[in-house]
């Protein structure tokens, strides 16, 4: 049976030509398939992560936000969703040898939830980073042991450290089972240290300046509205820095690729293994005046990367069909032979789009949603945002707020390039965006509208809101086979009220 590699890089989605990621992009891209339309259901790392593992939308795992009390690593999450991850079903039903190194959920290693010492099921060999991205001066749990680094380069920088680890697996593994490995790596996540030998790279390198970059977000939620526009100088030097630092960090990242893809090589395996790159979320960097952070429902947010080379699969291919990373754990199992009829995970296998089965039916939509973090209560410091602000940068431009609560529907058909939002709050607010004529999202047609089309919209979100398995992958808006009966809006249903929230968990 094939083995299965897939390494996950905090990287938002850009043309992978334009990317420090060369090796990467030689490597997996061109000697196997992009994916040019790849999203996250949440544009969080702990939310996204969660959803990876289990392939469910967050609505199913619960996991909401990045703290213990959004399910974070919980012992909820541990009890109700951890036994069900597509990792425990390759190690226990498919008899496959399991590797993790990294960064796992947010909250790992909190003492409230066990510490270091809980080793999820599913895993042959655990190193996991406690707590968040760290790049020296950080715990690891080696199979349940903590182990301790400091700042000494050779020793202790964390990519190279998960390289070596990874490494070491695939020189005394078994050979006569399969293998599945998850390397996370924490770059370019902040506090973007890079590497000794990289720290001078991409001097000239800033932050993009797409046509939404540095503009008021006009007629967006009032969160996006209260960015102060334009942008002082020390708030785009500082997003320009960060931009740079992350490149710095991913050459490590790149370097990480070579190695593996070299040490499979070495031991007669390389074509016999699906390789997968991809990303938890995006990251925005001045987009409508948002200095630096996620979290948004815009493109620059939600859209990622994922490249996949392997047995089957031709070199050199784009695939523009809808994906989400909910899609990553039935792709896997697929490949492993496991019956996806067994499990209740919300995503489709991406197996036929890799082989190219003429014959696969696909989605024409998929679900966004976020529950936002915050305190009913004011920032001292920005007294005049109002309650429940939180993630602020200087100038008070908060990136979060307990009310930046939100779901979309993301269409992609033959005909409509389309993303419809609604946020669970006082306003109600609608945000709706023609990505054809409007590819940055800089014009919200919300008012303008056709009018059936809302309600169509609006009635397949309140659908995907409350799916859950089989029912996730129903028709949408734009499919042959969607049927609309909007009698069911106005009946008692009860459908609106199963937004996800944390009452729920």
């Amino acid at each position: 049976r094939p083995s299965s590699l897939a390494v996950l890089a905090d990287f938002p989605s850009v043309p992978f030509f334009q990317t420090p990621l060369k090796k990467t992009n030689a490597l997996i891209a061109q000697m196997g398939i992009t994916f040019l339309n790849a999203y996250v259901p949440s544009a969080l790392c702990c939310p996204s992560r969660a959803s990876i593992l289990t392939g469910k939308y967050p609505h199913n795992h619960h996991v909401v936000n990045n703290t213990l009390e959004g399910n974070c690593s919980s012992k909820l999450w541990q009890k109700i969703q951890e036994p069900h991850t597509f990792p425990a079903l390759l190690k226990t039903m498919c008899g496959y040898q399991t590797f993790f190194a990294g960064k796992y959920l947010n909250e790992y290693g909190a003492e409230d939830a066990g510490g270091v010492g809980h080793v999820p099921p599913g895993w042959s060999f655990w190193y996991a980073l406690e707590k968040n991205s760290k790049y020296y001066n950080y715990t690891l749990s080696v199979n349940g042991k903590a182990r301790r680094h400091g700042e000494n380069y050779s020793v202790d920088y964390l990519t190279d450290v998960l390289a070596n680890m990874s490494l070491d697996f695939l020189e005394y593994k078994s050979n006569f089972e399969p293998f599945f490995m998850m390397i996370s790596t924490p770059a370019p996540h902040s506090p973007w240290t890079a590497a000794p030998q990289y720290t001078k790279s991409f001097q000239n390198v800033s932050a993009p300046r797409n046509s939404n970059f540095n503009i008021h977000g006009k007629n967006k939620h009032w969160l996006i509205r209260q960015a102060k526009t334009p942008m002082t100088n020390s708030s785009i030097q500082f997003l320009d820095d960060a931009y740079r630092k992350r490149w710095q960090t991913l050459l490590s990242v790149d370097d990480l690729i070579e190695k593996l893809v070299k040490k499979l090589e070495l031991n007669g395996e390389l074509d016999n293994t699906y390789i997968f790159y991809t990303s938890d979320n995006g990251f925005h960097t001045g987009q409508f005046s948002l200095p630096i952070d996620k979290r948004q429902l815009y493109e620059f947010d939600i859209k990622v990367p994922l490249l996949v080379r392997g047995p089957g699969i031709k070199p050199n291919q784009t695939n523009k069909m809808l994906v989400a990373n909910i899609d990553l754990g039935p792709t896997i199992l697929d490949i492993a032979g496991y019956d996806l009829n067994k499990t209740q995970m919300d995503g489709m296998s991406l197996l036929p789009l890799l082989v190219r089965d003429k014959n696969v039916t696909w989605r024409s939509d998929f679900l966004v949603e976020y529950q936002g973090e915050g305190y009913n209560g004011s920032d001292p410091t920005c007294p005049g945002l109002g309650p429940g602000v939180t993630h602020c940068f200087p100038d008070c431009v908060c990136e979060d707020s307990y009310n930046n609560t939100y779901a979309c529907v993301r269409t992609l058909s033959t005909s409509w390039d389309l993303q419809y939002c609604e946020f669970d709050d006082r306003e109600v607010f609608v945000e709706v965006y023609n990505l054809t004529a409007d590819p940055h999202q800089i014009n919200n047609i919300a008012k303008t509208i056709d009018q059936e089309i809302l309600e169509k919209m609006n009635y397949r979100l309140m659908m995907l809101q409350s799916c859950s398995g089989a029912t996730c992958r129903t028709p949408g808006v734009f499919d042959p086979g969607y049927r609309f009966d909007p009698r069911l809006m106005f009946s008692n249903h009860g459908v609106r009220a199963r937004r996800f929230s944390a009452r729920s968990l």
